[in-house]
């Protein structure tokens, strides 16, 4: 009998599901696994880890929803590159099934397991799931990978089409799930983890989760152009976790934003196009792999700018006491979250390189530690751009000022009142730059002993020269 297995990553679904799909279709007994990669736990140094805990979530869910289907999901906790084989041994499959992953360390990953299944005469199939187009399916007229957005995002368009936005039918082949004797659940504590404030944050998990909040998003998707800026509102989906691990399908949310922006709504067209930008990051990531494995700029004149790096600086910022209240808001609200709405994240990266003059990888680490969305091709792009070093980047001379940020896009300070509590009695005119100009006593912040809270690390125009003067130097150098 026919046999395969379909390793599951960052696919935690069952639903629109293509190496489950073709599996199934092809095969008459069909087994499920995800390993709990050591290899990628072991680097973890928070135990109490958002992401591990989400993803454990989901596993378990999905563990359920395919023994209601008949099946089950094999749990493993290991190397993936050995448990994969091993397991395709034991089961004696033909082959072992798996979504594409496009960063350099997961493709060299998949390269050990291709090897070590074709030593014992089976085969990994690879399938594109996790975007709407990959590797070099978008390329400019000259064949090569785009490094400018808006032209990319017009082919992207161009080419975009029912064809690309189809669901994968699994659930007519769940019969092809292979009848297995029921296994437990690995605990989140065998793991070497604990539980966090995942619950008490309401954040659901699971494919359940992501439907929830996709139902959600589609109420109020016509105003996501302009809502998506405030980061006090409810304005974003908040399905960039869902979609790092696949608890709902890029094709199932990409048609409904394609669909509603054909009909002239601008919301849904705007989120289409943060849709694009994903698939952006992914091409740019599998095309430049020494982004990851060498931790390069795109543009490699940039890539050693001399900046001064002040560790006292880099830990203010970490920990949310620069003294500029939009930036320590946003920096705890990824510290008590391990989230960020993404116009702050733009802030805050801004405010790191060109205000303490850090170096841009420093802020690309810290939030691949604590963004349970973490995902490298987007959170790589993102610092690059900010730091105007990467591909679209803006010009290093648009440095974003953090108090007109706060109060353009915060202008009551509500955001501000939430995470940064101590200044929640200042009034609006204030709260944005307690330090500056001349207010009245009881809105002084400095004379007030019972708010504890830090005077500014830098001054924003004496840093602003400072950091145009980095950059410059550094086109005279070349």
């Amino acid at each position: 009998m026919s046999k395969a297995l379909v390793w599951l990553r960052r696919d935690l679904r069952m639903e629109d599901h293509a190496a489950l799909y073709h599996a199934l279709k092809r095969h008459e007994q069909v087994y499920v696994a995800f390993v709990f990669d050591t290899d990628i736990l072991d680097s973890l140094s928070d135990k109490h880890d958002r992401r591990v805990e989400f993803i454990w979530e989901s596993v378990s869910e999905l563990k359920d929803s395919l023994r209601k289907s008949g099946g089950d999901l094999l749990v493993r906790y290991g190397k993936a590159l050995e448990e994969i084989p091993q397991l395709a041994q034991q089961l004696e499959v033909a082959a072992v099934y798996a979504n594409r992953d496009y960063e350099p360390l997961a493709i060299a990953r998949d390269e050990q397991v291709a090897q070590a299944l074709l030593a014992a005469d089976q085969t990994l199939h690879l399938f594109k799931d996790q975007v709407l187009f990959e590797q070099d399916e978008v390329l400019t007229q000259t064949g090569k990978p785009y490094g400018v957005f808006t032209p990319y995002k017009r082919a992207h368009l161009a080419k975009l089409n029912p064809f690309y936005l189809k669901a994968y039918p699994v659930q007519k082949y769940l019969s092809s799930l292979a009848k297995i004797s029921k296994e437990p659940m690995l605990s989140l504590e065998s793991l070497g983890f604990s539980r966090t404030n995942l619950k008490t944050m309401r954040l659901p998990t699971g494919i359940a989760g992501a439907q929830q909040l996709f139902n959600d998003f589609l109420q109020r998707i016509e105003d996501y152009d302009e809502a998506r800026n405030y980061p006090a509102i409810k304005g974003v989906s908040y399905l960039s976790v869902h979609l790092r691990f696949g608890t709902i399908s890029i094709r199932q949310l990409a048609h409904a934003a394609w669909q509603l922006s054909l009909a002239g709504n601008a919301g849904a067209a705007t989120w289409l196009s943060e849709l694009i930008w994903r698939d952006f990051y992914f091409q740019v990531c599998y095309h430049r792999p020494d982004l990851q494995l060498a931790g390069r700029a795109y543009r490699l004149e940039y890539d050693r700018l001399q900046f001064p790096n002040n560790r006292d600086w880099f830990a203010a910022w970490c920990e949310g006491r620069t003294g500029f209240p939009i930036v320590d808001a946003a920096m705890r609200q990824l510290n008590q979250t391990g989230y960020m709405h993404n116009r702050l994240r733009m802030v805050v990266a801004s405010f790191l390189v060109k205000d303490l003059l850090i170096d841009w990888r420093w802020g690309e680490q810290y939030f691949a530690e604590k963004l349970i969305d973490f995902d490298f091709a987007a959170n790589n792009g993102g610092w690059q751009w900010a730091a105007s070093t990467g591909c679209d980047a803006q010009p290093y001379f648009r440095i974003f000022n953090p108090q007109s940020q706060s109060e353009k896009f915060d202008a009551h300070g509500k955001f501000i009142r939430k995470y940064v509590p101590e200044l929640a009695a200042l009034s609006d005119n204030v709260i944005h730059a307690p330090w500056a100009g001349t207010v009245s006593k009881k809105d002084q912040l400095v004379s007030m002993p019972e708010v504890d809270y830090p005077m500014p690390v830098v001054n924003h125009a004496v840093q602003r020269q400072e950091a145009l003067g980095i950059y410059k130097n550094n086109v005279k150098q070349k």
